[in-house]
Parts: C-alpha cells; structure tokens; sequence
C-alpha cells in the first residue's frame, strides 16, 4: 500500500506557476529585497533619501520618518514594484541581456528623480543631491533594474523553451 502512494505521488505533475504570478513574485521580491538594501544604505548615511519618501506625498505625521514608516514605505515599493515588473514585461520581456536590466534601472532613476520630482515635496532637485547618495541612489536603481529585468527574461525564456519541448514530444 505504502508503495502504490509513493508511485501515485511521483507520477503526480506539479501544476507550472503562470508567468504572470512568476513576474508578480519578482516584482515584489525585488521591491522588497532592493528597498531594504536601500534603508540600510540611509541607515548607514549612503544616501539621504529613505523609503519613507514614496509616503510623503499622501502620508501625514512623523511616523512615516520613524522605523514604522519605512517598514511600511518598503511594502508600498514591494508593491508599486509589481507594476514596475509588468512595465518590463510588457515592453522588454525578450531582451535576456544584463545591459537592459541596467538601461531600465537607469530609466527608472530618472523617472522618479527629474519626471515624478514635484510630486514627492521632500525630495531634492537631482542637481542638488551630495554625491554620496546620487551614486548610491543610481546604484540600487540600476541592480534592482537588472535583478527584475534578468529574472523576468530568464522566465519567459524558459517558458518558451519548455512550450517548444512541450510541443516537439
């Protein structure tokens, strides 16, 4: 009996995760992963720039400065984070190459530094930044762009490759 439910378990396929799910989970992760790579380079004064920032446009109080309001600011990244993977899904997917993972982080740095500046009031003019946390600041812009970009590549690369394996048995 013990046997006949080994044999049923190992001939039991594990339902494939969706895409979609695969580029929510890198999405967050990534969010997550690179936001407190980011408070720990505020923590450290790396930059003068915290996660808390993304609240201040709709966050009233000094909570949001305090440990609370960053752990509740690197969720809301998780989460915007999400959307920005679906961006590169939707218009990179088939580049598998590091360097537009990196383009796309750069991207990303300016649109929330020069494009979306008049909407966060604390952050300053990039021109205005200590070199300290522009360098920074670019740095993590540009692993987390290549960390969702790489992943998300490799992911439909791999679909592809499974599907055309798939179809030629």
């Amino acid at each position: 009996m013990e046997d006949n439910n080994r044999n049923m378990e190992q001939q039991q396929k594990e339902e494939p995760v969706s895409f979609n799910s695969k580029v929510v989970t890198i999405g967050l992760v990534g969010g997550l992963f690179w936001s407190m790579i980011g408070y720990l380079a505020y923590f450290l004064n790396f930059s003068t720039i915290s996660p808390s920032l993304i609240l201040s446009p709709w966050a009233i109080g000094e909570w949001k400065e305090r440990a609370l309001g960053q752990w509740v600011a690197i969720g809301v990244i998780g989460l915007v984070s999400i959307l920005v993977a679906f961006l590169y899904r939707a218009a990179l997917v088939k580049f598998s190459n590091m360097y537009v993972g990196m383009a796309y982080g750069i991207l990303l740095w300016i649109i929330v530094f020069y494009i979306l500046n008049p909407m966060f009031p604390k952050l300053p003019n990039p021109l205005e930044l200590d070199r300290n946390t522009m360098v920074t600041t670019i740095c993590l812009f540009i692993l987390y762009g290549v960390f969702v970009g790489y992943s998300i590549s490799f992911e439909y690369i791999d679909n592809q490759q499974n599907k055309s394996r798939g179809s030629s048995s």
